[in-house]
This record gives C-alpha cells, structure tokens and sequence, in this order.
C-alpha cells in the first residue's frame, strides 16, 4: 500500500492567510523584505499569535530565533517595536513578526513562557531599549551597569559631542 503524503506547499500567502484568521484585525501590515514574510500586529495579541504559530500542527513555528528592539522616535504613540524572529525547522521557512508601543507605555507580555529562549533575549531588548516585558520573571539589565537611567540604543541622543574640533572639515582639507 503506498503512503499518501501531505503535498500542501507551506508558503507565505498560506502563512498569512492562516494568521489572518487567527488574529484578524490585529495583523496591521505586511511585506517580504530579503524573502522573509514580515507582519505587524498589535501587541496584545502577540501571545496568542506565537502560541498559535508554535503549536499548529501544519506551521510549527517551533524555533524562536532572535528577539530585538528598535525604536522609531518620529512614528508618534508607535516609537518603541519589538521583533520576533521565528524559524519553522520541520518546513524550513522563516517568519519576522513586528509589533509596537508608546515610549510612555513600552509595555509587552513576555513570550519566555512559550520560548525559553526569550528569557535573555528580552533582557537585552529592555536593557537596551526600555521594553517591559509584562510577566517576565527577571527582567533587569544584562550588559549595562545597573546604575543607568537610560537605555542607550534609543534615538535621543546626538551621534557626536557637539564640542569636538578634530572633525571639522578644515582638518581634512575641505
């Protein structure tokens, strides 16, 4: 008797089609930069999405790759983002979901509860960016000195002291 195989090809409009049911509304954008399916969703879903993305049975979204922060200090009440790098090893097919927070409210459910992975990767996104990550059982700084009262990777502040001569372009001959 021969076996019958599951023939579905696990795509990126199949892939986005599975999460729009999940979460409708919520997927806010979409795109396929360098061929990975990136998405944008609100972050209050965030957790059921990944629930859902790990444990479907076709998906199996079971490899949390990286998680990173960024922070758009222009996109007013959407300054600070978190991104979630998820690898599906059995379908070899990669996912980058993007979500987003206020500066005031940086505030996100922590996906170390789903992803024991997460636990220092959302360390370094708070001690670098400022994300909270509500639920997280010991978010505190991971590189930076506890003393800081900032988070250094954050847009505000100038690239260059302002004071420096050695620069200036009469120095190199313009």
């Amino acid at each position: 008797m021969q076996n019958i195989t599951n023939t579905l090809e696990i795509n990126h409009s199949y892939i986005l089609e599975r999460i729009r049911e999940r979460i409708g509304i919520n997927l806010l954008e979409f795109d396929h930069p360098y061929d990975i399916l990136t998405i944008t969703i609100n972050k209050e879903c965030i957790i059921d999405l990944l629930l859902f993305l790990r444990d479907d049975e076709i998906l199996k979204f079971d490899f949390l790759t990286d998680i990173c922060g960024i922070h758009y200090p222009n996109n007013k009440h959407r300054e600070i983002g978190v991104i979630y790098h998820l690898h599906s090893l059995i379908n070899n097919i990669r996912l980058r979901i993007k979500t987003f927070a206020s500066s005031e409210d940086p505030t996100f459910l922590t996906a170390s509860l789903i992803y024991a992975s997460a636990n220092w990767m959302e360390r370094e996104t708070y001690d670098f960016y400022g994300a909270i990550f509500q639920g997280h059982k010991d978010l505190r700084r991971i590189l930076n000195m506890d003393e800081m009262n900032y988070f250094p990777m954050r847009k505000e502040y100038p690239l260059q002291d302002g004071t420096r001569t050695d620069k200036e372009d009469k120095y190199f001959g313009r």
